[in-house]
């Protein structure tokens, strides 16, 4: 075939050996034993609940991709509707793969803990792996097949804007169900009744593990599906206005870094330690680890790349854009670390701030949110200039495509926290020895770093993919210049802002509901079941995950019809300048909005888990209620509304991409 070049080879090949390598890690993940009868009953609730969770999501998504593919059917063409469907079915298995594995694995890394602390790693990290690994390999081999197809790039619009709408209910419905159950457990259990967290008597546990893994599992992995094919297809989408090459580029780096994240991943490893080793010294060697596979696989991807863009383009400027995507993607990583982990001034001072109360403890947590937006924008902002000055619009898009170049192995590591999570929680509620209750709070102490560290890059990688989104918009509605003297274009500044605002008010309210809800229900069973608080009766969790199931499908229709509806009547009463002035806005504010909420939210995590470790009174301490009362309002915020505005700033430029030609025809312009 014509179209069968090598870049395309290149990029097949790289998707077809991601999905060889989860099938060796599936394989090897399956060997491990699961442990005591009393540890795969709790881990298989776990598994039943997060999996009967995604049934019924999946089955409240068919409804609505059905609907929207026969509008786009209708409206704009027949086959952008089927490529809508492929990517919105190549996502959801995507996740599926991914939950399904990672609800199977907690138990064998907590039962595996009690013989090695190395090898308990290894079998978090394999699992996170596969969600990494299954989100690029699946999400290039479908642009693959949908180009060889086709020459209407519209039809891979299609197909990221399908991912999109995926992304929007897992991680939206994902993020509402999560922290609606750890923010019922954590008031009713912690605060109130004086339990430990992931007590086997708080009817809540088994939903707040269920919820560990549809927000940080499938919700994240659908998430960063969803921001790698768009950053690929909207640099494609470019590059088709300048050369063949141009166009092709994008396919053959995203195969050449998936390559770069299996040697990376490959490369994480953790030795046995000594029989005296520290807590801190267990976290710190696997902090190490993973630092060191993420940074041997951008290393090669710099290489790489460099070779790639001038062999195959022999226009440097684009190798440089594409090495601004990456540092900017490692500048906020680090800067998120800064703002998240307990070593640092930020989670001390909230820490420190709990001895005079809750109030004192938020106050100071929304301050250090918003100062950590600052390093982030500016990051974003160089890359963002830099690109364009070295490679005009199409820059912009490979940038986006820098920063997700090995997202495969980011993703894997980010992907091990609530693996680990859910093992920690399993070790707690089987009472084991203390020895894997050590080995298991190790590992999760690392989990709770990169899960931040995560959702920094997330949001980053979404800001550039909007980038991207934004200028094809820009191109293909022939728009160079719009005036903000124009009271439409005003408008749509406005309503774009305010798109943020509303979608972030919506999904903390339906958190705040969904904790209220579980708070009652655990009140009730405390109550009526005899001999729950004393340990001699068995909780009713499938109660608690039926409520938050329920209750967070519900919640997230409005947030859902919000990103679709706004941008499309905006674009039908206002115009095409107006619609890409709302772009801009929801760009602007909703990175702002996503970094402040995601870096407060883990701040307040992490200083309650400082306190947890001892300081400031430990444990039962009225400064670690304080540090509890805060978390509460962080959950929501970094795991919730925080995550969601970045399918949201992505979403919108896709719908108006989409309704281009509508538009144009609409309004009468040639």
């Amino acid at each position: 075939m014509e179209r069968f070049t090598l870049e395309v080879q290149v990029a097949l090949i790289g998707g077809i050996l991601a999905l060889i390598y989860v099938g060796f890690l599936m394989a090897r993940l399956g060997r491990v034993p699961k442990g005591t009868e009393r540890m795969v009953d709790i881990a298989d609730s776990v598994h039943e609940g997060a999996m009967a969770f995604l049934r019924r999501e999946y089955a409240t998504l068919a409804i609505v991709l059905a609907i929207i593919a026969i509008l786009l059917g209708a409206f704009i063409h027949p086959l952008e509707s089927v490529t809508f469907i492929v990517g919105a079915g190549i996502s959801s298995l995507a996740a599926w793969i991914g939950m399904s594995v990672s609800t199977a694995s907690n138990v064998r890394a907590c039962n595996i803990a009690s013989e090695s602390f190395p090898r308990a790693f290894q079998v978090a990290i394999s699992s996170g792996a596969v969600m990494g690994m299954c989100t690029v390999g699946m999400g290039v081999i479908g642009i693959v097949i949908i180009y060889l197809l086709t020459p209407d790039l519209r039809l891979l619009v299609a197909y990221a804007f399908g991912s999109s709408l995926t992304a929007l209910f897992l991680r939206c419905g994902g993020g509402i169900y999560t922290k609606s159950a750890d923010v019922g457990a954590d008031l009713v259990g912690k605060v109130e009744a004086g339990i430990p967290e992931d007590d086997p008597r708080n009817p809540a546990t088994i939903a707040d593990c269920v919820g560990d893994n549809v927000g940080d599992i499938a919700g994240m992995g659908s998430d960063l599906f969803e921001s790698y094919v768009s950053a690929i297809i909207a640099a494609m989408f470019l590059g088709a206005m300048l050369t063949p090459k141009h166009l092709l580029i994008p396919l053959l780096l995203a195969g050449v870094g998936i390559v770069c994240s299996i040697v990376g991943a490959l490369s994480v490893r953790v030795a046995e330690g000594g029989a005296e080793e520290t807590f801190e010294q267990q976290t710190e060697r696997v902090h190490k680890s993973m630092n060191m596979g993420i940074i041997i696989a951008n290393g090669l991807m710099v290489v790489a790349s460099y070779f790639v863009v001038t062999k195959f383009l022999g226009e440097i400027g684009v190798f440089w854009a594409l090495l601004c995507g990456l540092l900017s993607g490692m500048i906020i990583g680090w800067s998120t670390l800064y703002y998240t982990d307990a070593k640092y001034g930020p989670v001390s001072g909230i820490a420190r701030t709990t001895e005079t109360g809750p109030s004192t403890a938020i106050i100071e947590g929304l301050a250090q949110g918003m100062f950590s937006t600052m390093v982030p924008v500016i990051a974003i902002t160089v890359a963002m200039v830099v690109a364009y000055m070295t490679a005009g619009l199409y820059g912009i898009a490979i940038a986006g495509v820098g920063i997700l170049g090995v997202l495969g192995v980011n993703l894997s590591c980010d992907c091990y926290g609530p693996i680990v999570d859910n093992a920690a929680g399993i070790a707690e509620m089987c009472e084991m020895d203390e020895i894997v209750r050590t080995r298991c709070d190790a590992l999760d102490a690392v989990g709770n770093t990169t899960a931040a560290m995560g959702k920094g890059f997330a949001i980053g990688s979404a800001a550039l993919a909007s980038l991207a989104w934004l200028a094809a918009y820009y191109q293909a509605a022939h728009l160079e210049v719009i005036s903000l003297t124009q009271p439409k274009v005003m408008a749509g500044l406005f309503i774009g802002g305010l798109m943020v605002f509303l979608f972030s008010a919506l999904t903390m309210r339906a958190v705040g509901r969904g904790g209220d809800a579980i708070v009652h229900e655990v009140r009730r069973q405390w109550r009526e079941i005899p001999g729950l608080m004393e340990g001699t009766a068995k909780p009713d969790s499938a109660k608690c995950v039926d409520i938050t199931t329920r209750g967070a499908l519900k919640s997230m229709r409005l947030p859902g019809l919000l990103s679709v509806i706004v941008p499309a009547g905006v674009g039908l009463t206002l115009g095409l300048e107006a619609l890409g002035a709302l772009l801009a806005s929801a760009l602007a504010c909703g990175l702002l909005m996503a970094l402040f909420m995601a870096n407060a939210g883990g701040a307040w995590d992490n200083a309650k888990k400082y306190i947890e470790a001892g300081h400031f009174g430990g444990k039962g301490s009225d400064p670690h209620k304080a540090a509890v009362v805060a978390d509460t309002l962080g959950d929501p915020f970094k795991d919730t509304s925080g995550p969601s505005l970045n399918i949201l700033i992505k979403i919108v430029g896709k719908v108006a991409l989409i309704m281009v030609p509508v538009l144009l025809v609409y309004w009468g312009v040639k």
